[in-house]
């Protein structure tokens, strides 16, 4: 136990001996500390040199030789006729109820066509449950204002994602 001692001891003093300063750093003198601030050699002779234009010279209007309006024109048109046979995507619907209760689903989906007849809703039964969504929706921020809407009606109704139906407009 007094070798461990003695020994931790020795390395102890060995490295708070080497993290010491020199005594050539203690000194701490005004050119050391002026050397890394101050720039001794003069580097703008090889600085690149460009010449400026005169702005007063009349600028001449250089025309598009190619144009390429019906290639793109072709092109956006076969973008949308693929787009329009796209009809799901990823996106995010209301979970009104999810239960085992076919007459209260029932009622709660009259309630809810009432307050938003605009929306579309989605009674799915996998058996024993019923599955209320409500909506179709790009961004869980549409989502949301429709569910600030019916909170009072459905205080546990939350935002799911699900795969939508795209809409024909």
């Amino acid at each position: 136990m007094n070798k461990a001692l003695s020994f931790l001891f020795i390395m102890a003093l060995m490295v708070s001996a080497a993290c010491k300063p020199s005594a050539e750093a203690r000194k701490s003198t005004p050119e050391r500390t002026t050397a890394s601030a101050r720039v001794m050699d003069d580097i703008s002779v090889y600085r690149p040199k460009y010449p400026v234009e005169d702005a007063s010279a009349p600028v001449a209007r250089v025309e598009p030789t190619n144009h390429a309006n019906a290639k793109v024109a072709v092109l956006l048109d076969s973008v949308a006729s693929v787009n329009k046979g796209i009809k799901y995507a990823q996106g995010y619907r209301i979970l009104a109820y999810n239960g085992s209760e076919r007459q209260t689903v029932m009622n709660l989906r009259k309630a809810i066509i009432k307050r938003v007849p605009e929306q579309k809703d989605y009674l799915t039964y996998q058996q024993p449950n019923f599955r209320l969504k409500i909506g179709d929706y790009f961004s869980r921020i549409e989502a949301q204002q429709v569910l600030n809407q019916i909170s009072d009606l459905i205080p546990n109704a939350h935002i799911v994602q699900d795969q939508i139906n795209i809409p024909k407009n």
